[in-house]
């Protein structure tokens, strides 16, 4: 043990004496470590961001067919919708047992390419993202008139809007040909604050304003709110007292007479949606992989060319009882000195510019990191790293070994 201790306090002082150039290779480990940690943290945030879109909604009602279509319909307005259900339907769901809170929407028209939400104001109570969070209002409120509208993050800041500020809708898809609802001018009550969801590109307004809009109703009719009931809804957000009951309250709504609908549970269908989109993280995985092995190699090439600048050195050691195993050792140890080195700075590095960049992703890109200690996954590739680097090390301790071997006491010139 005391002869490792010896062997590893002098590679220690040997690789301080080369600090300028081994400098530069422990900064190249610590980028390659970095970049490989960093994509894992961004990959697990992003998906478990993805998946917990709607992480309090327990199920989403809508008519029978395609699970996939309701949920990116109901979650992310993406597609359409081949038909929508009752509202008065959907509020006997509501009623049912077990069944906390009900959020009705509906959706068909646009403003500027971004989907208009029909809701009501129990959205803004109950729905939840990823963490359990709730929705905020950077400014304003929630709408309370029929006219009254307010716009995801990315809406607000896109086009410009500020509380006070008039929109029109426009009926179907915006485009060339749209039927802009020019009769109906919404004003922007609230903003709500980015949350890296679609709700950052939505705008929502109540399903009285929908359906006025819909009834050609004139806007100082559109205020006689017992005519302006909904008669279809394309979805409904159900959260559940127990989440014990969960696929009971599945089943009782599958089997409910008079329409046909269906229940989805959006963590499952989100799991799914990702798992047909994993082409990306895995491509990025490779290319972060592939920098940090570029790395490892430049930490063989730097200490492979000093060797032939230290086989003075290294037979001044051999004369003074050093073993050819000896060698070998110390030069192991140096390359595990740069690596663990690199990978600690790395690591550091990383979680410095995530408590740096965190307030800039949340507020541009709504993608929000946590400063949470790395996981087992991440624990992981740190070990995966370290031993990577360990093998690569072995090149040169090799090199090294042999070189003793042939020297002996005398050195080649």
């Amino acid at each position: 043990m005391t002869r490792m201790n010896y062997l590893l306090n002098l590679a220690w002082k040997s690789a301080w004496n080369r600090r300028g150039t081994l400098l530069l290779i422990v900064v190249s480990i610590a980028l390659s470590a970095a970049l490989l940690l960093g994509i894992e943290r961004l990959r697990t945030q992003v998906r478990s961001n993805f998946i917990q879109s709607a992480s309090g909604t327990d199920l989403i009602v809508g008519p029978r067919g395609s699970s996939l279509q309701l949920v990116l319909y109901a979650l992310f307005h993406l597609g359409r919708a081949s038909h929508n259900m009752g509202f008065e339907t959907a509020m006997r769901v509501a009623k049912m047992p077990h069944i906390a809170w009900a959020i009705p929407i509906s959706l068909g028209d646009t403003h500027k390419k971004y989907p208009v939400v029909a809701t009501q104001e129990t959205l803004f109570t109950h729905f939840r993202i990823y963490g359990g969070r709730k929705l905020t209002f950077v400014k304003g409120r929630a709408f309370s008139g029929i006219f009254d509208v307010v716009l995801g993050s990315e809406v607000a800041r896109t086009l410009g809007y500020d509380l006070g500020s008039s929109i029109l809708l426009s009926h179907g898809d915006s485009g060339a040909h749209a039927q802009i609802h020019d009769n109906f001018p919404f004003t922007v009550t609230g903003i709500l604050g980015p949350t890296g969801t679609p709700i950052d590109r939505s705008l929502y307004i109540g399903l009285q304003a929908m359906e006025a809009i819909h009834a050609n109703f004139r806007q100082n009719e559109a205020r006689a709110e017992d005519n302006l009931t909904p008669r279809e809804i394309t979805a409904l957000l159900v959260g559940l007292s127990a989440r014990s009951q969960t696929f009971a309250v599945q089943r009782a709504i599958g089997e409910m007479q008079g329409e046909a609908l269906m229940a989805v549970l959006p963590g499952v269908a989100l799991n799914q949606i990702w798992d047909m989109l994993n082409v990306g993280e895995t491509a990025l995985m490779a290319i972060s992989a592939l920098v940090t092995v570029v790395g490892l190699f430049g930490l063989a090439a730097a200490i492979l060319s000093g060797l032939g600048e230290r086989r003075r050195e290294l037979a001044i050691l051999r004369s003074a009882g050093a073993r050819p195993f000896d060698i070998l050792v110390l030069m192991l140890f140096e390359g595990c000195l740069l690596v663990v080195s690199g990978v600690l700075i790395g690591t550091l590095a990383l979680y410095g510019l995530m408590l740096f960049a965190s307030p800039i992703l949340v507020d541009k890109f709504g993608i929000f990191l946590t400063m949470a200690p790395p996981t087992p996954a991440e624990w992981l590739l740190i070990l995966v790293i370290c031993l990577a680097g360990i093998v690569a090390s072995l090149i040169p301790a090799v090199r090294a070994y042999r070189i003793s071997l042939a020297d002996g006491l005398t050195i080649s010139v």
